[in-house]
C-alpha cells in the first residue's frame, strides 16, 4: 500500500542528502547539532516566541552550551 512519508521520514531523508552532499562539496566534517528540540506551531504566541528565540539566538552563541568557548551558560530551555 502506498502511503505519503511521515515528518519524520521527509526530515531524516532531508538531513542524510544534506549531510552527503555538505560533506562532498564543502566540508568532510559537517554533521547535525544533536538533540534539536521539535515544536509545533499551534498559535500566534508560539510563533511569536519562536521567532524572538530564532532572531534573539545568534547573541547568545558566548553562552551556549554548545559553545566550547562558552563563559557563562544559560538555562537549558530558557525560550520555551
Amino acid at each position: 500500500m502506498n502511503r505519503a512519508p511521515t515528518l519524520g521520514e521527509v526530515v531524516r531523508t532531508y538531513k542524510a542528502v544534506s549531510t552527503r552532499t555538505i560533506r562532498q562539496a564543502a566540508n568532510a566534517a559537517f554533521a547535525w547539532q544533536r538533540n534539536y528540540y521539535e515544536h509545533v506551531i499551534r498559535d500566534e504566541d508560539s510563533l511569536r516566541r519562536i521567532r524572538e528565540y530564532i532572531f534573539e539566538n545568534p547573541a547568545q552563541w558566548d553562552r551556549d552550551r554548545e559553545n566550547p568557548r562558552a563563559t557563562t551558560l544559560k538555562p537549558e530551555n530558557a525560550w520555551k
